[in-house]
């Protein structure tokens, strides 16, 4: 199987820009033959915890229809980040695009102290099937806390993809946890990550991908937008840098 990770730069709050950025960091992906694609925490959006109760009604009904041909046209799996409405709130969202099915979402289940006056947290967690083995999504915050990977695993999962916004502050500690991680579960691990401005700090890129061993097998730069891929049957990653407007 080849699970692919989209690093980008989010322009805060500019629907329209980032959707061409996903688009085609997406037909990147496509030409690198992946099963799989996923993207950053709120990528659609970019992270900004001020701006998304008032771009979550836009969000929910912009590009979605492009990402679901991509996905029945590819055979591809794609999982965006976005701000979801529910009846208690805004969660911070991802949506995930099937082929051929209806789009099934996931909604960061632990926050972080700074986002509960913003966001309201999810209640399960989400699992996608593949032909490679099982999905588990988690969403920045929640997959740094060992409980959260340790319940996935329980339920199956065999690739863990952290969706975040991180700075390069928390950055090492991030790495070290992703990998033991990967090794205590024999699970790969994809991490997802944007780079700019996001809220209040500069997200710091460098997304990466582990086997299951725990062994970091390839990781972006810190400035760069471009796709890693995830082969597993070849055990080994690759980056792709590409020229994005």
């Amino acid at each position: 199987m080849r699970v692919c990770v989209a690093q980008l730069r989010p322009e805060p709050g500019d629907l329209a820009k980032n959707t061409e950025k996903h688009l085609a960091l997406i037909k990147q992906a496509v030409v690198h033959r992946a099963d799989v694609v996923y993207f950053p925490e709120l990528s659609l959006t970019g992270y900004q915890p001020r701006l998304s109760s008032a771009l979550v009604s836009d969000a929910e009904h912009w590009c979605l229809n492009e990402l679901q041909e991509l996905s029945d046209a590819h055979g591809l799996q794609i999982g965006v980040g976005m701000p979801l409405v529910v009846d208690a709130g805004v969660q911070i969202g991802m949506v995930w695009f099937l082929p051929h099915e209806p789009p099934r979402t996931y909604a960061k289940q632990w926050l972080h102290a700074s986002e509960l006056a913003y966001f309201t947290a999810g209640d399960h967690q989400l699992l996608l099937d593949s032909h490679g083995g099982t999905l588990a999504p988690a969403i920045c915050y929640e997959s740094l806390q060992a409980d959260h990977a340790n319940a996935a695993a329980e339920m199956g999962a065999r690739f863990y993809l952290a969706s975040v916004a991180e700075s390069a502050s928390n950055l090492p500690r991030a790495m070290q946890h992703y990998s033991s991680v990967a090794r205590r579960h024999s699970m790969h691990v994809l991490l997802a990550d944007a780079v700019g401005p996001s809220g209040d700090f500069i997200s710091t890129g460098r997304s990466a991908a582990w086997n299951t061993e725990g062994e970091l097998l390839a990781q972006m730069g810190t400035d760069s937008e471009g796709v890693l891929i995830l082969d597993t049957a070849q055990g080994i990653a690759s980056v792709h840098e590409v020229a994005t407007s």
